[in-house]
């Protein structure tokens, strides 16, 4: 196979027709890179992410992936990736001077341990954005211009971590293999919950918002400055509110309300309102007999594993 210690180009194989692959393929070739082969679970997958991408050969066999490559991306799921590991590793060529990543987020680099054994260059390559399913790939490939990646491996394969974000015009960060599920974690809460957040917002809208209302054009202004505020301060800075305050009169009108218009949603409001309490106490904002009459206040409405965690 071909060179990767100073791959001024790069030469992809990917494996893994989905979302992942065929995005981050494409923003390659765009770049002026080269995917000479997609390799996917079905025939009918592996063409539409190489049609996408601009590439010739299509396949379901990673027997097939073209002998002058000099990176392989496997964006499987994260429990196809030891298979996949294990497959190349029994591969018959050697794999010197070829970087192999995955894209799970979950994995460390060890689980290439088997084509790592065969000289490759390994290490583990998570894009921190968001790939909906059901998204045309054309609407996510300007999402993820720009953005950081999850990455472990050998120094070696750190230097090639960082070389792949550059070319993709993104940044590598580098993630202890022992923090890795926390780390995964962190991008479940920046990205699944925040969705879910908005999906409460558009579950309560309708209750009080006109008929056909953009309920998204209500909340985007604030959503918007939030995020701002955050980022140019720290979350505690810039948070306000009733519980920051210590409003723990307007807290229980809020129940109140819940519980007569969307009572599934009292639950979601009293651990969000703890865990604001736990952010409002860390900046200095609330007094301590103000924390005690938030919490007992909303720690009767939680399961007693929540009820444990006091402002720290």
């Amino acid at each position: 196979m071909g060179r990767t210690k100073t791959p001024d180009i790069w030469r992809a194989a990917i494996i893994g027709g989905g979302k992942v692959g065929t995005t981050l393929g494409r923003i390659l070739v765009e770049e002026g890179h080269h995917v000479a082969c997609v390799i996917s679970r079905t025939a009918r997958s592996a063409k539409a992410s190489a049609d996408f991408i601009g590439c010739d050969v299509a396949g379901t066999d990673i027997a097939a992936i073209p002998g002058d490559v000099n990176l392989i991306l496997i964006a499987t799921p994260h429990g196809a990736v030891p298979d996949v590991a294990r497959a190349l590793g029994r591969l018959e060529r050697e794999m010197k001077d070829v970087a192999v990543c995955h894209a799970s987020g979950m994995l460390t680099a060890a689980v290439l341990d088997p084509v790592k054994a065969k000289g490759a260059t390994v290490f583990s390559f998570h894009p921190i954005q968001a790939f909906p399913r059901t998204f045309a790939c054309d609407d996510i490939v300007p999402n993820v211009r720009g953005i950081s990646y999850g990455v472990d491996g050998t120094a070696a394969g750190v230097r090639m971590a960082h070389m792949l974000a550059r070319a993709l015009k993104g940044y590598a960060v580098e993630i202890p293999p022992k923090m890795r599920a926390f780390y995964h974690a962190a991008a479940v809460v920046a990205s699944n919950h925040l969705t879910t957040l908005l999906g409460v917002l558009h579950e309560m809208s309708p209750s009080f918002a006109p008929e056909g209302t953009d309920w998204m054009s209500i909340y985007f202004p604030i959503i918007m400055a939030s995020i701002g505020n955050a980022r140019m301060a720290t979350p505690g800075v810039a948070l306000t509110g009733p519980v920051a305050r210590g409003g723990v009169e307007t807290v229980a009108r809020h129940l109140d309300a819940l519980r007569e218009h969307a009572p599934d949603l009292v639950p979601f409001y009293a651990a969000v309102s703890l865990e604001t309490t736990r952010l409002a106490a860390r900046s200095g904002s609330l007094t301590q007999a103000q924390q005690d009459e938030l919490h007992r206040l909303l720690e009767p409405l939680l399961s007693p594993a929540v009820r444990k965690r006091k402002p720290s």
